[in-house]
């Protein structure tokens, strides 16, 4: 744990305090097993961070890549040289300038990836599990304090730590009144389809089958910012459904890391196709589901909600 030269008290803190810190920072290390290498992997905690990053930003390029880490631009080089040897990531030219190369991970990356990520949660719950449910939250919100009083007031939001999480009681309220302010300011969305996203939240809750269903709260600096869902359609396909993103949480690649969590899960799950409804107004969803791999396959004008719309329909194949 390192304050940024920014958030820096100009009184020295005393060597107490400083050996106070650096012990923590030695116990933590090696408690989580980082020490060595990631989850057992051939791969550094460095090398693991960037692959966690690349599956959450939308094609970044290599200098906003090492912006957001604060790496060295040749040390991150010689990290994405070794991705591609490796065959986990590509660069394809920026339409917006010739120069430079965005960068995304390949289907064995993203692979990779979901699979550190789902050994990871596994790792975490087990941490967890050892404690009683009342001393979890006491750790969670001791972790969200260290967050916040480390980062500094101006941090950029590229820069803060987003936590997705299961729901708690009163996220469903938020889901749905998320959904209603938003579609009314930026789509003119009436009443009416505040209540459908009502009744498909009460049905979830109602009818959860945790074994194949799952919800993620998306929170930033302990503040709900954006959430998403997997239901069970049938045995063989998952449906996501209602992914919202708060206005200050965009542009973080955090809708693409919502629907990555998906398809993993429906991956998990045994599921062999993923669908999911929406309209053909909301072009920074569509986005995210045409690069990864969905396929748009129906398409109907309708008039609801007080607008006229076009329904969609894709999906993808696990």
């Amino acid at each position: 744990m390192t304050p940024s030269p920014a958030s820096v008290n100009p009184t020295p803190p005393s060597d107490t305090l400083t050996r106070a810190v650096r012990s923590f920072n030695r116990f933590y290390t090696q408690r989580i097993g980082v020490l060595s290498s990631y989850l057992g992997s051939d791969l550094s905690l460095t090398e693991a961070r960037v692959l966690y990053e690349l599956s959450g930003l939308d094609q970044p390029t290599a200098s906003e890549l090492g912006a957001i880490l604060a790496l060295d631009a040749g040390y991150l080089s010689r990290i994405l040289r070794r991705f591609e040897k490796k065959g986990w990531l590509a660069r394809v030219p920026s339409p917006a300038d010739a120069r430079q190369n965005l960068l995304a991970l390949t289907p064995s990356g993203r692979a990779l990836t979901d699979s550190l990520q789902k050994k990871s949660d596994q790792e975490t719950a087990a941490l967890l599990a050892t404690m009683a449910p009342v001393a979890q939250h006491k750790l969670v919100s001791a972790m969200n304090e260290v967050q916040r009083l480390l980062t500094p007031a101006n941090a950029p939001p590229a820069t803060r730590t987003v936590v997705l999480r299961d729901p708690q009681p009163g996220d469903m309220g938020w889901v749905v009144q998320q959904h209603g302010e938003i579609y009314a300011t930026e789509y003119g969305f009436n009443n009416a389809f505040e209540a459908l996203v009502a009744e498909l939240v009460a049905r979830y809750l109602k009818n959860f089958q945790p074994d194949f269903e799952k919800c993620w709260i998306a929170e930033l600096e302990g503040k709900r910012v954006g959430a998403v869902f997997v239901v069970r359609k049938s045995a063989t396909v998952a449906q996501l459904r209602m992914l919202i993103l708060t206005a200050e949480a965009r542009g973080l690649g955090l809708g693409g890391r919502l629907t990555d969590e998906c398809i993993a899960f429906a991956r998990s799950k045994g599921y062999k196709k993923m669908s999911l409804w929406t309209n053909s107004c909301l072009d920074a969803a569509r986005a995210i589901y045409a690069r990864r791999g969905f396929q748009l396959t129906d398409s109907e004008p309708y008039s609801d909600f007080g607008c006229s719309l076009v329904s969609e329909t894709w999906e993808l194949r696990l």
